[in-house]
């Protein structure tokens, strides 16, 4: 809904959403499934080592936890045993406070994982971005997402991220921000620069986040008349901020 003052300045109320998720495919789901402790996902890079234009395994940062150390050794050793994980490097220092995390107990740690087991390419597809760790417990994934579109639409994206990833998907709260006219989709892209921008708004039209890709990223640096090098830069930064934020 959009009002307007003296000044003609508007005021825009966008959507955030809890979203309470299950996929197929998933590590942290299987392992919390059947573990008593939970999982906090932070990030996710490409390895060093992949080959191609599609990564064919990526790392995230994470942190377990639980309420003793027995249940956070079983989940790690779940997900250890798991055929959906690859190397699980557990770090020896915290990232401040292991990242406010849940439970008595928490080890942070790095897993290589295949890309195709994620769905967060989907809900950015389809336009929620989220805004802080998923928290992966009992087998269920909870979500805090912003929607970048008109709240009329939040039924469709939904019924699109489950039909493209086979996830089972249920609103758990739902509230209304924003502010100075501006969409939700509109107030995260300004934090990007124009280049970044361009850049992602660009990867996103020609389906760089579809899965398999339907472009590559010398496709896109060409496209965009830039080197490879300058628009993984400028794609890395954006997705940071869009992400991570």
């Amino acid at each position: 809904m959009a009002t307007s003052d003296a000044t003609g300045i508007g005021e825009w109320e966008g959507t955030r959403l809890t979203l309470d998720l299950w996929h197929p495919n998933c590590w942290a789901i299987e392992a919390t499934e059947r573990t008593g402790g939970g999982v906090l996902a932070h990030a996710i890079y490409n390895t060093p080592k992949a080959r191609g234009n599609t990564p064919n395994s990526v790392n995230g940062l994470f942190t377990a936890f639980a309420d003793t150390n027995e249940e956070v050794e079983a989940l790690l050793d779940a997900i250890r045993e798991s055929d959906r994980a690859g190397d699980l490097h557990e770090l020896q220092e915290r990232f401040g406070r292991a990242r406010d995390a849940p439970g008595n107990v928490v080890r942070e740690f790095f897993l290589e994982y295949d890309p195709a087991d994620m769905v967060c390419p989907t809900l950015l597809e389809h336009g929620f971005v989220h805004s802080a760790p998923v928290r992966i417990e009992d087998g269920r994934e909870e979500w805090q997402v912003c929607f970048v579109g008109e709240r009329t639409e939040i039924r469709e994206s939904l019924d699109g991220v489950m039909a493209d990833s086979g996830a089972e998907v249920s609103v758990e709260s739902m509230s209304s921000t924003g502010y100075a006219g501006r969409t939700a989709r509109e107030a995260r892209l300004d934090t990007l620069t124009t280049a970044q921008r361009e850049v992602y708004e660009h990867a996103r039209k020609e389906g760089y986040y579809e899965w398999p890709r339907e472009t590559s990223t010398r496709e896109l640096a060409a496209d965009l008349d830039v080197s490879k090098t300058t628009l993984l830069e400028h794609l890395r930064k954006a997705e940071s901020k869009l992400l991570d934020p």
